[in-house]
C-alpha cells in the first residue's frame, strides 16, 4: 500500500507539472506588453515550478523503487510533502487569489499529494 500511495502522489505531481508547462506561452502572452528581460524571467519562474514538480516526482519514484518500506523512503516522502505544502501555501496566498481556476485547483491538488505522501511515510 505504501508504494501505491507514493506512486499515485508522484503521478499527480508529475502530471500537474506537465499541465503547468503546457500553457506557458499563453500565460506569458497574457502579460503583454512586457519587456524581453521580464518575459524571460516570468518564463523561467513559470517553468521552474514545473521542473520542481517533475524533480520531486522523480525523487519519490526513486525512493519507492529503492525500498518504500525503509526509513529513508519515509523521510523522503515527508520532506516532499513539506515542499508540496509550502508550494500550496504560496499558491493559496498568491495565484489562487486571482480568478484563474487552475490556481485555485493547485493548492488542493498539492495538498492531496502531500497527504498521500505523509500517509505512505507512516505505513
Amino acid at each position: 500500500m505504501t508504494s501505491v500511495l507514493a506512486y499515485v502522489a508522484a503521478a499527480l505531481i508529475a502530471l500537474w507539472g506537465v499541465a503547468h508547462a503546457i500553457p506557458t506561452r499563453q500565460v506569458i502572452a497574457g502579460f503583454a506588453p512586457i519587456e524581453s528581460d521580464n518575459r524571460r524571467i516570468v518564463t523561467q519562474e513559470w517553468l521552474a515550478e514545473a521542473f520542481t514538480m517533475w524533480g520531486l516526482a522523480a525523487i519519490v519514484v526513486a525512493a519507492t523503487m529503492a525500498g518504500s518500506g525503509t526509513s529513508v523512503a519515509a523521510w523522503v516522502y515527508r520532506a516532499g510533502a513539506g515542499l508540496l505544502v509550502g508550494l500550496a501555501v504560496l499558491t493559496a496566498a498568491t495565484g489562487a487569489r486571482t480568478q484563474v481556476i487552475w490556481f485555485k485547483i493547485c493548492p488542493v491538488l498539492l495538498t492531496i499529494s502531500a497527504a498521500l505522501l505523509i500517509t505512505a511515510s507512516f505505513l
